[in-house]
């Protein structure tokens, strides 16, 4: 059975970077497509940013951004480039540094006042996202620092920390509030993408921090359950045991 055959979230996946991201992708992969009209319009107005005329301009920002070039990203943002700015993809600057790891790009561009931190590609992805999924915890803490959104309404970044196991961006996430059984828009929770993934002390560090493994998402599954569909023995026990300890004797 494939995740994308019993979920039901309504959004758009982006390309895969990391192998996480690519079953984060099919997660999120639904039969509704309610935002496909957003997103389009979401990609025209991305378009306008990026004039025909700040053509050549733009792609020495994106370029200077993959790479980590913080000087040329500062000389062209002096020039009045937009740090919102987004490539062809309408992948926003902040975002491309953090997918990158980019991060004394990234540093720049959040200490730039006209940079919107919590801006989004059109998947619906924000820079916390991108640095939790990667483990980048420098630049998570970067973007907490400067009051970064750490409840993101929907897939949120502590999801996307779960799903590559990255126990110190969880932790930090959680010791700023991150809610623990935040619920994605098919029910799916940090808890169960960490099962998914096989990553065993990740999934203890959550229980640990009060994630409920009785939680279902919209078609009742539980984290055990998805332990359970793609293979992960040991979280299959580890979870078993949790479960046993909390039934009454």
């Amino acid at each position: 059975m494939s995740i994308s055959a019993f979920q039901a979230a309504p959004a758009i996946p982006a390309a895969a970077s990391t192998t996480a991201r690519g079953w984060i992708a099919s997660v999120r992969r639904a039969a509704s497509r309610l935002g496909f009209a957003a997103t389009l319009a979401c990609a025209a107005l991305g378009s306008l940013v990026a004039s025909p005329a700040h053509a050549a301009p733009i792609d020495s920002l994106i370029k200077s951004v993959k790479f980590d070039d913080v000087d040329s990203v500062n000389k062209l943002l002096a020039k009045g480039m937009d740090p919102n700015s987004v490539d062809n993809q309408g992948i926003p600057l902040l975002v491309l540094a953090a997918r990158e790891k980019s991060d004394k790009v990234g540093a720049a561009l959040v200490a730039n006042p006209k940079t919107n931190i919590e801006i989004q590609d059109k998947a619906g992805e924000n820079a916390m996202m991108m640095a939790a999924l990667n483990g980048d915890l420098d630049f998570v803490n970067l973007l907490i620092a400067k009051d970064a959104e750490v409840n993101k309404k929907g897939w949120a970044p502590l999801h996307y920390a779960a799903a590559n196991g990255h126990d110190d961006v969880v932790k930090v996430l959680l010791d700023h509030s991150a809610y623990v059984d935040a619920g994605s828009p098919n029910g799916t929770t940090p808890l169960m993408m960490a099962s998914r993934g096989g990553h065993v002390s990740t999934v203890k560090l959550l229980l640990d921090n009060g994630a409920d493994l009785t939680v279902k998402n919209q078609i009742g599954m539980t984290a055990l359950d998805f332990a359970k569909t793609y293979k992960e023995p040991d979280v299959v026990e580890g979870l078993t045991a949790r479960l046993q300890q909390t039934q009454p004797k």
